[in-house]
C-alpha cells in the first residue's frame, strides 16, 4: 500500500487525467485555518470546484481528523488534496507553518494510504472571498467564519485546478 505522498500541482492533475475512468477520483480542497478546515470537493473531472464542508481541527487528535478524512475519500472517491499555503513573494509566510504541520501529522498517521497531496499559494483566497461575501452581510460570525472557509477551499482547488489545465 503506498502512503500519503507529495506531488507538484502539474503533476497531481496530470496524474488523475491520466487514470483509467475507474481509477479517476476527486481531489480535496483544504483550506486550514486555526479552529477549522474548509473543504471544496472537485467533480470527477477535476474543472469544478464546490464548496463542501467545514472540519473542526482535532488539534489533540490527530488520528480522529485523520479518519474524518478517510471516510470522506471511500464516500466521495477521493485521490488528493491541494492544500492552500501562504506563500509570500516565493518564502513561504510564516502561517504557513501550522498548515505544513497538519499535513506531516495526517501523513505519519498511515490511514491516508494512496493520497496524494500538493500545496497552491492561497495568499489571496480569504481576501477575495471576503469581497464577495460582503454583500451578503453575513452577520453570524461563526457561520460567516465557516462560509469563509468553505469559499476559500473552493478559491484554492478551482483556481490550482484552472492554472494546472491551462499550462
Amino acid at each position: 500500500a503506498d502512503e500519503m505522498r507529495y506531488m507538484k500541482p502539474l503533476q497531481l492533475f496530470q496524474h488523475l487525467s491520466n487514470s483509467t475512468r475507474n481509477q479517476r477520483g476527486r481531489l480535496l480542497g483544504l483550506d486550514v485555518g486555526e479552529k477549522y478546515v474548509g473543504l471544496a470537493l472537485s467533480d470527477f473531472d477535476n474543472k469544478i470546484a464546490s464548496p463542501f464542508s467545514v472540519l473542526v481541527r482535532k488539534k489533540s487528535n490527530i488520528c480522529l481528523m485523520a479518519s474524518d478524512f478517510q471516510n470522506l475519500m471511500s464516500k466521495y472517491s477521493l485521490k488528493g488534496f491541494v492544500v492552500g499555503l501562504p506563500f509570500d513573494r516565493h518564502r513561504v509566510a510564516s502561517e504557513a507553518a501550522p498548515v505544513k504541520i497538519l499535513i506531516d501529522h495526517l501523513c505519519r498517521t498511515k490511514m491516508l494510504e494512496g493520497v496524494k497531496y500538493t500545496y497552491w499559494n492561497e495568499c489571496f483566497t480569504s481576501k477575495n472571498v471576503e469581497l464577495l461575501l460582503k454583500p451578503l452581510n453575513l452577520n453570524h460570525p461563526v457561520l460567516s467564519k465557516t462560509i469563509l472557509d468553505k469559499f476559500a477551499a473552493v478559491g484554492i482547488l478551482q483556481v490550482s485546478s484552472l492554472s494546472c489545465f491551462l499550462t
